[in-house]
Order: C-alpha cells, then sequence, then structure tokens
C-alpha cells in the first residue's frame, strides 16, 4: 500500500446508511416518557404539584436528540468505519453528557416508584454509592478500550455489531450510576459538594492511562481503523492520538468544568449561611448572672397552704 493510498478519501463515505435499531430505541424512549409524563405521573404526584418542571422537560428533549445525533448516520458510521477519534467522541457523549442529562431530566418520583421498596432497590442503592459506581464504571471503560474488543466491535459481523452495542449499553448503565452521586434525581444519593471535587477529581485521573497509552504508543493500536482510505486525509496515527488527546483533555477539561462549578456553589453557600448569621443578630451569652437575673423577675409561686394553716402535705 502506498503512502498516497493511505491517505486518499473514501468516495463513498457521504452515502446514507439507515439505522432502523436507532430509530427503534429513539422512537421508543420517546414514547415512554410521554407515557410516564401523562399517564403514570398524574397518578402519582400529588394533586398541586407539577409532574415534572419545565428545566426536566427541556433536558429529556435536549438528552433524547443528542443520543439521536451520536447513534445514527453519520456520527455512527465515522466512528464505526473511519475514525477512532469520532468512536471517543462517542464514548465521551455517552459516558460525560447523557448520563447527567438524563438524570436531571428525572423527576424523583420515577427511580421511587420503578425501584420500589425491594431487593432491587437495595442493590441500586448499594451500586449508586461513590465507590462500586467509580470502580464499575472505570472497569468497563479501561475494558472496552482493549484493542481485541475493539477492533472486534467495530467489524462488519454479526457478532461485532452486538459486541458493540452492548459496549454501547454498558457503558451508558455505569455512567448513569457514577453520576448518581453528583446530579441523580433521588438526593439521599448525592453527596456533599466538598464529596463531589474529590470524587470527580479521582474520576478524571483514570482516563490519563488510555489517553496516554493511545497517545504515545508505537504505530496503530486498533487495526481495525488502519484502512487505506482515509476520511479527510486522516492518518491512522493521527487520528489515534486525536483519540488519546480527546478523552484526556476533553473528558478530563469536563470534569474539572464541573469540579469548579460546583467549588463556586459549595462557597456561595458558605456566604448565604454567613449572610443569615448576619441578619439574625448577635449571639447573647449566657451567663450566672443574667439566669439569676431572670429567677429574680419571676419568683416561683407559693406553696399552697393546708387548711389547718401548715404547708400542704403531698
Amino acid at each position: 500500500m502506498s503512502l498516497l493510498a493511505a491517505v486518499q478519501p473514501n468516495p463513498h463515505f457521504w452515502r446514507f446508511q439507515p439505522h432502523p435499531e436507532v430509530w427503534l430505541l429513539v422512537a421508543s424512549l420517546t414514547f415512554l416518557s410521554i407515557y410516564a409524563l401523562k399517564v403514570i405521573g398524574p397518578k402519582v404526584v400529588p394533586e398541586g404539584q407539577p409532574v415534572a418542571t419545565a428545566a426536566q422537560k427541556r433536558w429529556l428533549v435536549f438528552g433524547i436528540l443528542l443520543l439521536w445525533v451520536a447513534s445514527d448516520w453519520p456520527m455512527h458510521d465515522i466512528a464505526e468505519e473511519y475514525l477512532f477519534s469520532a468512536h471517543m467522541i462517542q464514548h465521551m457523549i455517552f459516558t460525560y453528557f447523557l448520563p447527567p442529562i438524563f438524570l436531571m431530566a428525572t423527576p424523583e418520583w420515577l427511580p421511587r416508584l420503578v425501584l420500589g421498596r425491594g431487593k432491587a432497590k437495595t442493590a441500586f442503592y448499594w451500586l449508586a454509592r461513590p465507590v462500586p459506581a467509580a470502580l464499575i464504571f472505570n472497569a468497563v471503560l479501561l475494558v472496552s478500550h482493549a484493542p481485541g474488543v475493539v477492533n472486534t466491535a467495530v467489524a462488519p459481523t454479526v457478532h461485532g455489531a452486538i459486541l458493540h452495542y452492548s459496549i454501547h449499553t454498558a457503558l451508558l448503565l455505569t455512567a448513569l450510576m457514577m453520576w448518581m452521586p453528583v446530579c441523580g434525581p433521588l438526593p439521599e444519593l448525592r453527596i456533599s459538594y466538598p464529596a463531589q471535587m474529590l470524587y470527580l477529581f479521582v474520576i478524571s485521573i483514570v482516563p490519563t492511562v488510555p489517553a496516554a497509552w493511545l497517545t504515545f504508543a508505537d504505530g496503530v493500536v486498533y487495526k481495525a481503523y488502519a484502512t487505506p482510505y482515509r476520511l479527510w486525509g486522516i492518518s491512522a496515527t493521527s487520528d489515534q492520538q486525536a483519540a488519546g488527546a480527546i478523552m484526556k483533555l476533553v473528558g478530563g477539561g469536563y470534569l474539572w468544568l464541573i469540579i469548579t462549578i460546583r467549588f463556586f456553589q459549595w462557597a456561595k453557600d458558605f456566604s448565604d449561611t454567613d449572610k443569615a448569621v448576619d441578619q439574625a443578630g448577635p449571639v447573647h451569652e449566657l451567663t450566672w448572672e443574667k439566669v439569676q437575673q431572670e429567677f429574680d423577675a419571676h419568683p416561683a409561686p407559693e406553696e399552697p397552704r393546708h387548711p389547718t394553716g401548715g404547708p400542704s402535705q403531698s
């Protein structure tokens, strides 16, 4: 294969490729969302309270549209057939963007209704804790970037397609659990702002391992992307290095942005608390002299007298 052939664009790149499984997923999610808000919600939510806030509805619409864009043509085909960097962008969407969007779109009554009070709730609450959620998510993330897994998942076979969608499903589900302590709909599962900052900082460290590996690896790691036709003239090595940079800079930068936002929210809470204390006025110190003055100002009532004139015997 000549160097010229290695950088030739694919003349068939812009051909439309339908993905009915994606359309079915988006349509099903849309139908279930409407059914939950229009049919189930009014029966569960107390009268006078909204089934979902306007912000939650906006997040829901945005999440469904983003899921569609990330899963359908042309993003799906670029990520699967041409550029691993596009595949990395897909993973960023499925793990860092979609989960918090869907969690912020979920009203509190819905997970409480789905989980009930049995073993499913107990297991969910255990998995949604910071340590198990972070460990499971990062384990799935590292496995999903193993060369054998990636090469098999993007292969044009039935087994490859099944593995591809299974990986995306596992990433999305474990990412939902990972984000639950930060922005989940259940208040009791959310941790404090300082704990969230530490939690997100630890999570931001793990992706640096595969990111550095992709950026500084000798040769092409994923042979499935070493195709003779190169989209937009991007070489396989440059594509691989771009994927590592996206994982490190975009993913890490996004997490640090949330850490920064949480810091200012935490600082604002402290400021509001200080203002409330100042508005309440000075705290009066309780001393023995003040206690004695109160006793003198409010003497004890006299004991009732016995009819014979002596004190009453109890």
